[in-house]
């Protein structure tokens, strides 16, 4: 996975202050953000030049304490073949030895008036998401009272009906057939459609449909959290399913695990409003209102009383 200047450019909404066509379309392949402050002093021995150069205020007062001939060999040795880009926070002024240098190793200069820790943070979220390494599922996923709920079976078992009624109800489809999910750190899962499915729903019957075209800007989204995976079965009498919730299972996918439940399905069920109540439920779980709990400490309670009655 790679992702080019051009693109951090539009989405954290950079400044253009130099860099020709060719340069924007330069790739950066590592999320880390170098804060070269060290190497301001001369000290080159674990410099990144790879990664993208953040200047705040702190090296932008060192430079400016520089003679203008040192200020121009620090940046020389800074700004490399493979350096992508350096992004100057705050709005500060550009030196001009770091445009002069930017010319002569060919590295874009762009400009942000954001704070340079929260610049820092929003360029570290945004590259480690687009670089990060997808897992594609066979699925449906859905954003359900904002909540990431991916929707899983057997071929043919009604993901993408059940999808589309979920739609009708006031929902938001995230991806459908096809999920691309990655670990946006050590406790979430993130999951995004494939550029060429984005907002589409595959209905058998009636063929490929454009969710955004005929419900609304309101009805899709880019992406979503995997909170919940249910997984659609088809219903067998000879097969136990869970009937309290207190055996639960897990989702996992590069380390993360997320609760999965199992639903099966057979005529009459009306399957879009259970996973709703399915997702309503873990969230009411999340906050402390667990309804199994709750249960068994009434059943306990009761199994104590009748036996205080029959003594």
């Amino acid at each position: 996975m790679a992702v080019t200047v051009r693109e951090v450019m539009e989405k954290i909404r950079l400044e253009h202050i130099y860099g020709t066509d060719e340069l924007l379309d330069k790739t950066i392949s590592t999320g880390d953000i170098s804060r070269p402050g060290l190497e301001m002093t001369g000290y080159f021995d674990y410099y990144s030049p790879e990664r993208v150069q953040l200047i705040g205020m702190k090296e932008w007062s060192y430079l400016g304490h520089m003679t203008a001939h040192n200020r121009y060999q620090v940046l020389k040795n800074m700004l490399r073949d493979e350096t992508p880009a350096v992004i100057i926070a705050r709005g500060l002024h550009i030196p001009d030895e770091l445009l002069l240098v930017a010319e002569e190793n060919q590295v874009a200069i762009l400009r942000s008036s954001t704070a340079t820790s929260r610049l820092s943070a929003e360029l570290s979220r945004y590259l480690d998401s687009r670089l990060a390494e997808r897992t594609s599922v066979h699925g449906v996923l859905m954003d359900i009272y904002g909540m990431g709920v991916l929707i899983q079976g057997d071929s043919g078992i009604g993901k993408s009906e059940t999808a589309l009624e979920l739609v009708k109800r006031g929902h938001r489809l995230v991806a459908d057939d096809r999920v691309d999910i990655y670990p946006r750190d050590e406790m979430t899962l993130w999951g995004e459609p494939a550029q060429i499915l984005r907002h589409l729903l595959e209905i058998r019957g009636v063929g490929i449909i454009d969710v955004m075209s005929l419900y609304g800007a309101s009805a899709v989204k880019d992406s979503s959290q995997v909170q919940l995976s249910v997984y659609l079965e088809n219903y067998d009498n000879t097969k136990q399913f869970d009937r309290l919730g207190n055996n639960p299972e897990e989702f996992e996918i590069d380390g993360v695990a997320i609760p999965r439940i199992r639903i099966p399905v057979k005529t009459g069920r009306n399957i879009s409003v259970v996973i709703e109540a399915a997702a309503m439920n873990y969230r009411a779980k999340e906050m402390g209102f667990d309804a199994t709990k709750t249960f068994e400490e009434r059943l306990t309670r009761l199994i104590a009383e009748n036996e205080e009655r029959d003594q």
